[in-house]
């Protein structure tokens, strides 16, 4: 039977480390977040940023605009946003009305307080090996590793997902870490077959419970990056949770696995942008 990767766990060191630093730092670090709509998985998410703003004791600024709030007069907020030195970082929650371009939304953050690292400008330095930021899932799933004492050079890391806020980003970390990795997605043939090959999987599709028992070697950990809500209202990540778990050495709960580590790392960048306006 798996141990579990409690990202909850996790997630309250590193907001302890986070709080302390900040007392030393001098400054109280500023998040801006924007949210755009009533989108109800949205609120709960920036409700919780804000929640764990108040716990490390950095200030917290919210900006809710309706939906039909237009493009113009968002990136107008968001260039006085970047203009702003008391603003460390900018974060626009996702998704965004379909009238409103998100790359260009994305694009028009200041790459110094792009928290999310998702401006080409960042992503670049991470393709690169010299992040400024690094992206808050991937860093998460790192930070899970490292906790549990899991090394990843010279094992083999599997990667189910290739979007830019994960999937990609999160083979980057992992070959940093002088793994080798195989990204898989929706064209890859005999997937199942690639994935018992994974001594870490990470599954991040969007579907609940995609990655069965039969996908998974024996021994491997495996990290589920996915939340979805089923049609009874319950959390189920991409993987079947109960199945694999037998045949896991380590694996992450949904919730509390790599959810509350993606806040966390959110707030570990904006300490971190804070740091360098001094």
């Amino acid at each position: 039977m798996a141990q579990i990767l409690s990202g909850t766990a996790v997630a309250a060191k590193v907001l302890e480390r986070i709080a302390d630093e900040t007392k030393r730092g001098g400054i109280a670090p500023t998040l801006a977040v924007i949210i755009v709509g009533g989108d109800p998985a949205s609120r709960v998410y920036v409700d919780n940023k804000k929640k764990d703003c108040a716990r490390v004791g950095f200030h917290s600024l919210e900006y809710a605009l309706p939906a039909d709030v237009g493009q113009t007069k968002l990136l107008a907020l968001i260039e006085t946003l970047n203009s702003d030195p008391r603003v460390h970082g900018i974060l626009c929650q996702m998704p965004l009305p379909r009238d409103i371009d998100e790359r260009a939304v994305t694009r028009a953050i200041s790459p110094a307080k792009d928290v999310d690292a998702f401006h080409p400008e960042n992503v670049g330095r991470i393709l690169l090996g010299d992040p400024v930021f690094l992206p808050c899932t991937p860093a998460g799933v790192m930070e899970l590793l490292a906790e549990a004492g899991i090394s990843l050079e010279g094992r083999h890391v599997v990667v189910v997902g290739r979007s830019s806020i994960v999937g990609k980003p999160m083979a980057m970390l992992a070959l940093g870490a002088n793994a080798t990795v195989t990204i898989c997605h929706s064209k890859t043939a005999d997937l199942a077959g690639i994935t018992r090959q994974a001594d870490v999987l990470v599954a991040a599709v969007g579907r609940a419970n995609f990655i069965t028992a039969d996908m998974v070697r024996e021994g491997a950990v495996v990290i589920d990056v996915g939340i979805n809500r089923l049609e009874n209202g319950k959390l189920r990540g991409d993987v079947d949770y109960e199945a694999v778990a037998e045949k896991a050495s380590w694996i992450t709960p949904v919730p509390g696995g790599v959810g509350p580590m993606t806040r966390a790392m959110l707030l570990q960048n904006t300490l971190a942008a804070a740091a360098a306006s001094i």
